[in-house]
């Protein structure tokens, strides 16, 4: 992880922190949420907030942003008890949170999204545009863009949504910025620019809590870490002149070392026969997908019992090569064969009946239908496995194999009928591998497999790939996470700009060998 532009550093506290949380307590119906966490926070100080999917991290945040009352405990600005009751009041003291889902409008500029609701009025109470723009042009300078503020939001990028939200923040005279999971959509180097962002705020005397997935981004910034654990406070980490280490982090996190997560199986079976076989795989460009990159010439084999991870930087084709083969595109040149039979899917249901899945990288938007159940997410590709031949479900059985994977998978949930987005990240994730599971597929691509779940879920679902693999299914893991490709892979390809460039047992891989041929020019031979 890249450190940002000025090094972190200890922030200088008061001897009165600015925000203190004190034996706060939530229960909903008789369950425990959060049980006396206790926690402070002071000017120009980064404080990491970190713990498992279900910790309790989200019941905090609510309660300190005003969305939740807490059942117990008590709230404190620069000493003072205070009742938070609505996000307005949480505002009013100076707390501002910033969502992992943004909240701008996309159809108004940037200066409408930074004052909307307060926009400066100027004579007969009409609103005077032009200071609104000027001092728009004055926040958005604080946070390094140098964007227009007439700007729609809808032309930005992520990261530069992210900007104006921290704009706003400031706007707002923020005191507090709580940001949670502000990195999770973001490149490598806009990742850099808002830790340095981060860090000139710091320098300015705002506070930040740091709610993040990413260890290392944590580990770089945070001054100091409350990490809870089951709704409790699992311990602290300070910083001490260096970042805080990440098997310290996550021991605090799952109460374990971070060695036993990532154990893998010492004896692995030896790849079975050639399964999928991609050659000369090319796409053309989409009018309706003009950023999606195009295939140049694709050569892939993948083994039963195997698992290949796929490597490439963004922009590299890894996700268009995946949605090739599902047939979610359509190919321009080039062959499939599975099992030796030639194929060519021409659309997901066609790959779906020939024994091929996909988890698709955007889980939300992707992979699970959030308003509906556990079981129905489960069915969805097996329909017909579920019901006779009047259409009609056989929930018995249905609900009994969602129970058989529930115990494999150790999927965490109330019951079958509980709305799939109230599990966290890692038990969403488990449903869509039971999915999959559940039709026995020849191939599974996976797609990101853990992004936005925690370190322990992530062990986990990196276990369970590893079984996959051990029932013969070929598995393709494409990761934007090198150390998990090279947790989880037994070879690794790499990719760049739609082409493959190099090729490698991952018992020969390394991160720095994997960047350079993920960095290789077109002109470039693969390496095998």
């Amino acid at each position: 992880m890249t450190s940002p532009a000025t090094a972190a550093r200890s922030a200088v506290r008061p001897d009165r922190p600015l925000l203190e949380m004190r034996g706060i307590a939530k229960h909903f119906s008789g369950v425990t949420a959060l049980d006396d966490v206790s926690l402070t926070l002071s000017g120009g100080e980064i404080l990491g907030l970190m713990g498992e999917n279900g910790a309790g991290k989200s019941t905090l945040l609510k309660i300190l942003s005003g969305v939740q009352p807490p059942s117990s405990g008590t709230i404190l600005i620069d000493g003072e008890a205070v009742t938070i009751e609505s996000p307005q009041a949480a505002r009013r003291l100076g707390i501002v949170t910033i969502y992992q889902e943004l909240s701008l409008i996309p159809t108004l500029s940037v200066a409408e999204n930074i004052f909307i609701g307060r926009a400066p009025l100027g004579r007969f109470g009409l609103v005077d545009w032009r200071g609104m723009r000027s001092a728009a042009r004055d926040i958005i300078a604080r946070v390094g863009l140098t964007l227009d503020p007439q700007t729609p939001v809808s032309a930005l990028s992520v990261a530069e949504q992210q900007m104006v939200e921290i704009a706003r923040a400031l706007s707002l005279s923020s005191r507090v910025i709580v940001m949670d999971e502000p990195t999770s959509a973001l490149s490598d180097s806009e990742v850099t620019r808002l830790l340095s962002i981060m860090d000139l705020l710091r320098g300015e005397g705002v506070a930040i809590m740091f709610v993040t997935h990413r260890l290392e981004e944590a580990s770089s910034i945070c001054d100091r870490m409350t990490v809870l654990r089951d709704g409790r406070l699992a311990g602290e980490l300070v910083r001490d002149g260096a970042p805080i280490p990440l098997p310290a982090i996550i021991e605090k996190m799952v109460g374990r070392a971070a060695s036993e997560l990532y154990a893998r199986p010492s004896q692995r079976s030896a790849p079975g026969r050639l399964r999928l076989e991609v050659r000369g795989l090319k796409t053309v460009r989409d009018p309706e997908a003009p950023h999606a990159i195009v295939l140049d010439g694709v050569d892939l084999d993948v083994r039963s019992g195997e698992i290949l991870g796929i490597a490439g930087l963004v922009g590299s084709g890894r996700t268009e090569l995946a949605r090739a083969i599902f047939g979610a595109d359509a190919i321009a040149a080039g062959t499939l064969r599975l099992d030796g039979e030639m194929i060519a899917p021409q659309s997901p249901a066609d790959a779906i009946a020939l024994g091929i899945g996909l988890v698709p990288e955007d889980r939300k938007h992707q992979a699970i239908f959030p308003a509906l159940g556990i079981l129905a997410n489960f069915s969805v590709a097996s329909l017909n496995a579920y019901s006779n031949w009047m259409g009609v479900m056989a929930e018995r059985r249905e609900q009994d194999e969602l129970g058989s994977f529930r115990k494999l998978l150790n999927i965490r949930m109330a019951h079958a009928g509980q709305r799939i987005d109230g599990l966290s990240g890692g038990n969403q994730q488990k449903v869509i591998l039971a999915r999959w599971l559940a039709r026995d597929p020849k191939v599974l691509i996976v797609d990101e497999p853990t992004r936005g779940v925690d370190v322990g879920a992530k062990a986990e679902v990196h276990q369970i790939l590893v079984q996959l693999a051990a029932r013969g299914i070929a598995v393709v893991v494409i990761s934007s996470e090198l150390p998990e490709i090279l947790a989880v892979s037994d070879r690794i390809v790499t990719m760049r700009a739609g082409r493959i460039t190099g090729e490698m047992p991952a018992s020969e891989a390394s991160e720095d060998r994997l960047m350079a041929l993920m960095a290789l020019s077109r002109g470039k031979e693969a390496t095998r």
